[in-house]
Formats: C-alpha cells, structure tokens, sequence
C-alpha cells in the first residue's frame, strides 16, 4: 500500500470517531492553516495559522489552538496538479500526514485541497476584506474549505 492510499479519507472512514471533533490543516511551505469542526462534524470553523519553523515547534502551536477540543482524526489538504496527478507537494503533505499520525496516534487523513484557496481568496473579496485581512486569513479558511469538503463526504458515505 502507497503512502497515499495508507491516507485515503474514503478508505480509512471506519477508523475515524464519531462524536469528536476533526481538525483540518491546509499544508503550505511557509504555513500551516488550520480549522476544526464541530462534534457532529456539521460546520467547520477556521482557528488560525501557523507560521513554519520546525514539526515539534508548529506541533506545540497546534496544540495550543486546539485547547479543550477533543480531536478524533486530522484532515489534511492534497494538492493534485490541475490534471489530477499527484506531484512532489502531494507527496511532502503525505509525509507530514505520517508524521502527524505517529506523533498524535489520530487517523491524519488526505483529502482534496485543488483551488481551495482560490475559493477563500473569493468569499473574502465578497466579503469586503482588505488584501492584508486577506493575507492574514486566506490559509485557515483554506483549511475551513478542505475540512468542511471532507465533512460533506464523511456524512454522505
């Protein structure tokens, strides 16, 4: 079994709890968006970003967002090329997503990310938001989307 498929959000959807809430994570080179969602993994809501230094480093600020949250499982963007193919950025999020795994003891699961941020950078526009507001936000609503995508897909097996 490939890395990706030992991710596969569809394959690995037994092993994922209900009733606790799942954290998505929109994995940048310089960034880390984050989101999380409900218990009944109705609605997810950004939380913020990480700014990269180190794993253990960005695992502590984590940590730290998600205070007295229950997580059952993380949600990881995949970033296919625009012809579906999956490339060396898809490959770095999947050894993070086995790095996530064996740190946290959580399902850290793929799920596709391609134009998420292009759809954040849209809802913000709508919304009025400054370019530097949007600069500040575009990567943990970029998670939102990721996560709410993989919540939609859970809930309509």
């Amino acid at each position: 079994m490939n890395v990706f498929e030992r991710h596969d959000l569809i394959r690995r959807r037994p092993e994922v709890p209900i009733g606790k809430a799942l954290m998505g994570i929109d994995h940048g080179s310089k960034t880390l968006g984050i989101a999380v969602s409900d218990s009944l993994w109705m609605t997810s809501t950004p939380l913020g970003t990480v700014g990269r230094k180190k794993f253990s480093k960005d695992i502590q600020e984590i940590k730290l967002m998600l205070q007295g949250r229950e997580i059952g499982a993380v949600i990881l963007g995949l970033p296919r090329e625009m012809d579906g193919g999956l490339g060396p950025r898809a490959q770095s999020v999947a050894d993070y997503a086995s790095s996530l795994e064996e740190f946290w003891q959580l399902p850290c699961l793929l799920w596709e990310e391609r134009l998420t941020s292009a759809e954040a950078e849209r809802a913000m526009l709508k919304a009025d938001l400054s370019r530097a507001r949007r600069s500040q936000l575009i990567d943990s609503h970029a998670a939102a989307i990721i996560l709410q995508s993989a919540l939609d897909r859970l809930s309509n097996p």
